[in-house]
């Protein structure tokens, strides 16, 4: 990605007020935020569902590019990682998603499309029960499926216990901020961020400079949901952010899980009426985790099973094949991934899976990733 469409789309967030859904529609519209630029005197002819407000303020782009200038500094300095909609490096699910920012600023190591990433929250008011639970289901998880990217919030309780018992286990994990990278907040957690950029990383959307507003962690909860393939709630009382979260991830077609809690326990009660209500799935371990959303533990995928012989399966199509010997390179893929690397249309490549899902070459995981069963 050029640094002149890295420095426009800086830009046009500021042009969109911060207005996620705004932002995207004219970023995927118009294909960059160059090209809103460029057309940013006749923004309302090409594009008749702008609105005539947000098409006059597109007219005069002086002090956004201002500012964005001066956030190229400083994300230049600090070695700081501007990924836009259109970077390959940009998290492939999270820009899925209808909502999904048109650039996040990130520093860290981790690959943001790890083949498996999970996001853990739950109340900021961690029990010791909680506690307990974090620790047995990430040392488990590790033992399971040791490829796990874990994504939290950084915030007191639920969060800031899940980063660091990822880090105690040689897991990556990601904190995800509801303001800018030149400061962390809150403030003793300072040390377990220094850590996590080491293993793993901390992502934000928000430009330097910018608060921690109670709006921002409203709107930072969709990053943690969208970024995951797996939302697992801990302990959460009637009301609170992981709910929203757990909401957001619903919506956006991802896995939920939850741990039951005491009948009565207040930072309980939200875990167990998702479960209740349906709306997630009840957990007591990793075990429980991994078969619900369908992950391959190690001990299985270390099993020497006889090799299924090729001319058992029906014949494929050439476009089949392409799909297949991508797989046995590198297997458990993402769908989005897969129609990059073969060059088949999205539309075409759903149906082609699904078709090799029948013929039992191929099995659906969570979060839109494709394993070759031979």
């Amino acid at each position: 990605m050029t640094e002149q469409e890295i420095y426009y789309t800086i830009a046009l967030t500021r042009m969109t007020g911060f207005n996620p859904q705004t932002a995207l529609l004219l970023y995927q519209e118009m294909g960059s935020a160059q090209a809103v630029y460029e057309h940013r005197e006749d923004i309302g002819d090409i594009l008749p569902d702008c609105s005539p407000r947000t098409a006059e303020a597109l007219r005069y782009w002086d002090d956004a590019l201002k500012r964005a200038a001066a956030e190229m500094e400083f994300i230049g300095a600090h070695g700081i990682q501007a990924l836009t909609l259109n970077d390959a490096r940009y998290p492939a699910r999270l820009r899925e998603c209808p909502d999904a920012p048109v650039i996040i600023y990130y520093m860290g190591n981790a690959d943001l499309n790890q083949r498996r990433i999970i996001n853990i929250v739950g109340t900021r008011r961690c029990t010791t029960y909680g506690q307990d639970l974090i620790k047995r289901f990430v040392r488990e998880l590790k033992e399971l499926c040791p490829e796990v990217l874990i994504v939290s919030g950084l915030a007191y309780g639920v969060d800031i216990c899940a980063h660091r018992e990822a880090l105690a286990n040689g897991l990556s994990t990601i904190g995800v901020l509801a303001h800018g990278l030149d400061t962390i907040y809150p403030g003793h957690h300072r040390d377990t961020a220094r850590q996590m950029v080491v293993q793993g990383g901390l992502l934000t959307e928000y430009m330097s400079q910018t608060e921690p507003f109670a709006n921002n962690f409203r709107q930072r909860n969709r990053i943690v949901a969208g970024m995951s393939d797996a939302t697992v709630v801990v302990e959460s009382a009637y009301k609170g952010g992981a709910l929203i979260t757990a909401r957001i991830a619903q919506e956006y077609g991802r896995d939920v899980l939850a741990f039951p809690g005491a009948v009565g326990a207040p930072y309980s009660e939200g875990c167990n009426n998702l479960i209740r209500d349906n709306k997630a799935g009840l957990i007591t371990s990793a075990s429980d985790f991994v078969s619900a959303v369908g992950w391959p533990t190690t001990a299985q995928q270390q099993k020497t099973a006889a090799p299924v012989e090729r001319q058992l399966f029906p014949n494929l199509t050439p476009q089949e094949q392409a799909i297949v010997t991508l797989l046995q390179q590198t297997n458990d893929l993402q769908q989005n991934i897969l129609a990059v690397k073969t060059n088949i249309p999205m539309g075409q490549l759903t149906a082609l899976l699904f078709q090799l899902e029948m013929k039992g070459v191929v099995k659906a995981l969570a979060g839109g990733t494709y394993h070759l069963l031979a």
